[in-house]
C-alpha cells in the first residue's frame, strides 16, 4: 500500500487517478483550490485520507500547500496533475505578476517538487502539444509576444517535461518520468476530445504504484503505459543521454 498526493484533484483526471488508488487500497491525499471545491471533492472520494486547499497560482499558497502535505507525513508518490488549459483568450496575470499558464502548469510543480519532502516517485502530466512547444526561455511570460494560449500552453507542458527528466537526473534515487493522458473530453479537454477517458488516469497510477519492472523506471514518457517520443530539447536533459 503506499501513500500517494495528487495535486490539482478536485475533478478530472486528477480525482480519476485518486479513484483508481483508493479503489486498489492506497492512501491518497488530494488537493482542491479553496475550501468549497474541497467540501465537493470530500463528498466526490470520501475514502480519501486527507485533502489540502490552496490556489496554486500563487507563490505563497504553492508553499502553503506544500506545508500542508508535509505535514501529514512523507508521500511514497507525487503525481503532479495541476493545470490549465489552452484556451484563455488572454494573459491573465497572477498577483505575483507571472503568466497564469506559467504559474499553475510549470512553477507549480516546480515549487512542490521541491518543497514538499521528496517521496520515492515523481509523475508529472504533460501533453502531446508538448511536441510544439517552443524550447527558448527569453520571454516565459509571455510580456513581449501577442498572446497565443495555445502555444503558451505548449510552452509550459514541454517545460514539465524537462523538469521531469531534470529531477531524474538531479535526483537518482527518484523515480521521476512525465505522460501525456491523450485528448479526452474532461473540462480542459472539452467535449470534442476523442480520446478514451477511461484509458487516461491509468498511466499516472501505474507509475506512482506499480511494481510492474516497466513502471519503475526513471527519466521516461508515456503514452498509455507506452514509452513516447519526446521533443528534443526535453530529451537532451533526459538522464540517459
Amino acid at each position: 500500500m503506499s501513500r500517494v498526493f495528487i495535486s490539482g484533484s478536485s475533478d478530472g483526471l486528477g480525482l480519476l487517478a485518486a479513484q483508481l488508488l483508493v479503489r486498489d487500497g492506497h492512501k491518497v491525499t488530494l488537493h482542491a483550490r479553496n475550501d468549497a471545491r474541497a467540501a465537493d471533492t470530500r463528498r466526490s472520494l470520501p475514502q480519501a485520507e486527507a485533502i489540502v486547499v490552496g490556489d496554486l497560482s500563487s507563490i505563497l499558497q504553492m508553499r502553503w500547500v506544500a506545508d500542508q502535505v508535509n505535514k501529514l507525513g512523507r508521500h511514497d508518490a507525487v503525481i503532479h496533475n495541476v493545470g490549465v488549459g489552452y484556451r484563455e483568450p488572454r494573459r491573465i496575470e497572477t498577483v505575483d505578476g507571472l503568466s497564469h499558464v506559467f504559474a499553475i502548469n510549470v512553477l507549480a510543480p516546480y515549487l512542490l517538487t521541491a518543497l514538499v519532502t521528496p517521496p520515492d516517485r515523481l509523475v508529472y502530466l504533460s501533453s502531446g502539444m508538448h511536441q510544439g512547444g517552443d524550447a527558448h526561455l527569453d520571454d516565459l511570460q509571455w510580456t513581449k509576444r501577442r498572446w497565443n494560449g495555445s502555444q503558451a500552453y505548449s510552452d509550459s507542458k514541454l517545460l514539465d517535461v524537462v523538469l521531469a527528466f531534470a529531477v531524474a537526473r538531479r535526483w537518482p534515487s527518484v523515480l521521476s518520468n512525465a505522460l501525456e493522458p491523450g485528448w479526452v473530453p474532461t473540462k480542459m479537454g472539452g467535449s470534442g476530445a476523442t480520446d478514451d477517458l477511461s484509458l487516461a488516469p491509468i498511466t499516472q497510477a501505474w507509475l506512482a504504484v506499480s511494481d510492474d519492472p516497466a513502471a519503475k523506471v526513471t527519466g521516461q514518457y508515456f503514452y498509455h503505459q507506452k514509452l513516447r517520443r519526446v521533443h528534443p530539447a526535453a530529451q537532451r536533459v533526459n538522464i540517459q543521454d
